[in-house]
């Protein structure tokens, strides 16, 4: 049976923070974690229904919360004011996914010794920043994500392995962007892919993104293609680290 619990989890100055954590209780023994950071609207059911299908698999999902609790986007204005706050402040948003990680290690269901992270545009710049600051997990996935490197570089050994899936035409990371990212990835010595989908866009894991003028559309083939990349890379991580 699938089950989804609500978890509140606090930073040091006691400001809480609500992620969703999901996983299938038929399976006993302690299992991998993955967490699932969102767009720039913060939490939705996007998120929780990619940690649901993450629980179907065999693994731990938890949807994180990276803006606080009820801190959610009623429209893009709200989005973009929420992000910026982040993307101003790098270190803080390295503490943040820190901190989602400390509450996927400790839940009774997980094996803390197998996390990964996956992200979603602005969460794929978050689990790409995970991984840039060193910290020792499996690995991260980023679809569609934002690829700049933050200003003050942590220049720490990347020990996750990193998976980019990411379409051509995004206007958000243009391919120059990835060429960049390759060799970031390289010097800090990464073990890493970079999968390109042709003719796709931005957000194009996400039905609801139908604004094709601004970049921005759901291409269902690279939408499975880019799951069943992350299937198979995790399937290998785990299994490397056991």
């Amino acid at each position: 049976m699938i089950i989804k619990e609500k978890i509140i989890y606090k930073d040091a100055k006691a400001n809480p923070f609500e992620g969703v954590m999901v996983w299938d209780d038929s399976i006993k023994d302690p299992k991998p974690g993955i967490l699932v950071s969102h767009m720039w609207s913060g939490q939705s059911d996007f998120e929780v229904d990619k940690a649901t299908e993450l629980a179907k698999l065999g693994y731990v999902g938890f949807a994180i919360d990276n803006y606080g609790k009820g801190r959610r986007a009623n429209g893009p204005e709200e989005a973009q004011k929420l992000m910026d706050e982040l993307n101003n402040d790098r270190p803080l948003l390295l503490e943040r996914m820190l901190l989602a990680i400390g509450a996927l290690k400790n839940h009774k269901a997980v094996n803390a010794s197998l996390i990964g992270a996956i992200g979603f545009c602005f969460g794929g710049k978050c689990v790409l920043d995970l991984a840039r600051s060193g910290v020792d997990i499996c690995g991260v996935v980023s679809f569609h994500g934002l690829l700049d490197p933050p200003p003050t570089h942590p220049n720490k050994e990347i020990k996750s392995a990193v998976l980019v899936l990411h379409g051509w035409e995004d206007p958000m990371a243009l391919p120059n962007d990835m060429v960049k990212l390759s060799h970031e990835l390289n010097k800090y010595h990464a073990d890493w892919n970079i999968h390109v989908y042709g003719h796709t866009g931005h957000a194009f894991t996400n039905p609801k993104a139908k604004f094709p003028e601004k970049g921005l559309f759901f291409e269902p083939k690279s939408n499975k293609r880019s799951w069943n990349s992350m299937k198979y890379f995790f399937n290998e991580v785990f299994t490397w680290d056991t």
